[in-house]
């Protein structure tokens, strides 16, 4: 006993000694770097002072500080920025839900501006840009060497006025222009109709607006299918959309689970971590979900998408989603103004964080691009084949009743829509054939 009390003390000693000898080398560095830090903010006090002297014009000194304020976060990483009083107001317009605008989410690589993704309904999605693409120019002028919040401010004018972009497009061989009417942008956050058996709610972005939508939409096509039992599962179409309120990507997740983690954040400092887990209640009643992403869907997308599948709740069908795995606070500045900073990264139920990598889908399948030789074979196809029932004086068929040859004629019209559904739209048309599958063969 008294060995032990004894290895005890020396173990206390020898830690005090240790920390003795450590700490004076750990204050002095941290001393040093101090003095760095103050030589620096001194050497920018100086270079700020020689350009409101000596610039050959006259400089205003709030944009010059506005400018290194700016300059500072975009050397971060391509989601910190600083926002003017302006742009600050814009924000918290654009999270209700309307703001003017083209209906582009936008980030910033390899010097250009490339879209994320085009918002559903909007002036940018009925012109025609897709997640991927790099715009070049604006009206002529290059973006390559313009911080994000420039490139975009070009894109920004009144309503109605046209605006020209410049796009570089994977698989075309040179640069196009498209133009695009501005627009005051509507988002409709969620969307829903039936197609068949199965549920479709397209979600196109997460705002306030996203739970309480997704929530009266799913209701109103249950009851219009006639109950629960009528639909066969539910397709939740997260293409190209861009994310938004981590809040609401927490709440769409928790709709459709019951109990176990969301998502979890980690910061710099583990003490800032949090989980967020799902409370008791499934808006789908345990129906099967097939959940759609592409290269277009991100942030809060991946997360109700990696929620969705790390639980086993839904097939995750589409092609690899963006990869924006990290998390943003708005911040409140002096003068109105805030500044958006890059806080923590977000990891999956699982522990897995997205960060560049993305949600791989359970089944990949690609949307094949339509060209007119493809849309000319489509209508020679589709066109009605002639059948021993067209012929003159054929024989009826005497096996079945009114009522049974009626189910049969409306299960072809069923199958002759999905395939119609196939040519136009392959992925949810993909979406929608397995959860049919998933219905056959489970329990009857």
């Amino acid at each position: 006993m008294k060995k032990f009390a004894m290895a005890a003390v020396g173990g206390t000693l020898a830690g005090i000694v240790a920390t003795t000898y450590v700490a004076g080398p750990l204050l002095a560095q941290e001393g040093v770097r101090e003095a760095n830090v103050y030589e620096q903010l001194d050497l920018f006090g100086d270079i700020f002072e020689r350009i409101r002297a000596q610039y050959v014009e006259e400089v205003d000194e709030k944009e010059l500080i506005e400018a290194a304020i700016s300059g500072m976060l975009a050397s971060l990483d391509p989601h910190s920025s600083y926002l003017s009083p302006d742009d600050a107001a814009s924000m918290r317009v654009q999270t209700r839900g309307e703001f003017g605008g083209l209906g582009i989410e936008v980030t910033q690589e390899e010097g250009f501006v490339k879209v994320v993704s085009p918002i559903d309904g909007t002036p940018a999605d009925e012109a025609g840009m897709e997640a991927g693409d790099f715009i070049t120019h604006v009206d002529g002028e290059s973006v390559l060497g313009l911080s994000l919040d420039d490139a975009v401010e070009l894109m920004r004018g009144p309503v109605g006025s046209e605006i020209v972009i410049t796009v570089v497009r994977e698989g075309e061989a040179e640069p196009f222009d498209v133009s695009i009417i501005r627009d005051t942008i509507k988002l409709t956050a969620v969307r829903a109709r039936t197609e068949g058996d199965t549920v479709v709610m397209r979600i196109t972005t997460f705002n306030d607006q996203t739970t309480p939508n997704l929530e009266e939409n799913l209701k109103k096509q249950i009851e219009e299918a006639g109950g629960i039992d009528n639909v066969n599962g539910i397709v939740l179409d997260l293409r190209n959309n861009p994310g938004g309120l981590l809040t609401q990507a927490i709440k769409v997740a928790d709709s459709f689970l019951e109990s176990g983690e969301i998502v979890s954040t980690r910061g710099r400092d583990p003490e800032d971590g949090e989980r967020f887990n799902a409370t008791p209640g499934d808006l789908a009643e345990g129906k099967p979900i097939v959940v759609l992403i592409n290269g277009g869907s991100a942030s809060a997308s991946e997360i109700v998408a990696g929620a969705l599948q790390d639980h086993r709740r839904a097939i995750v069908v589409g092609t690899k989603s963006f990869g924006k795995g990290s998390v943003q606070t708005v911040m409140p500045l002096k003068g109105e103004g805030a500044m958006r900073l890059t806080t923590a990264r977000y990891y999956t139920p699982s522990g897995r964080s997205i960060q560049a990598l993305g949600v791989s889908p359970d089944i990949v399948v690609a949307q094949p691009r339509r060209t007119a030789a493809a849309e000319e074979d489509n209508d020679s196809s589709t066109r009605r084949s002639r059948s021993e029932a067209d012929l003159r004086g054929s024989l009826n068929n005497d096996s079945l009743s009114e009522d049974e040859i009626r189910q049969i004629e409306e299960e072809r019209e069923k199958a002759e829509k999905a395939a119609e559904l196939r040519e136009q739209d392959y992925q949810l048309a993909y979406a929608i054939d397995i959860l049919k599958g998933m219905v056959a063969l489970g329990p009857k």
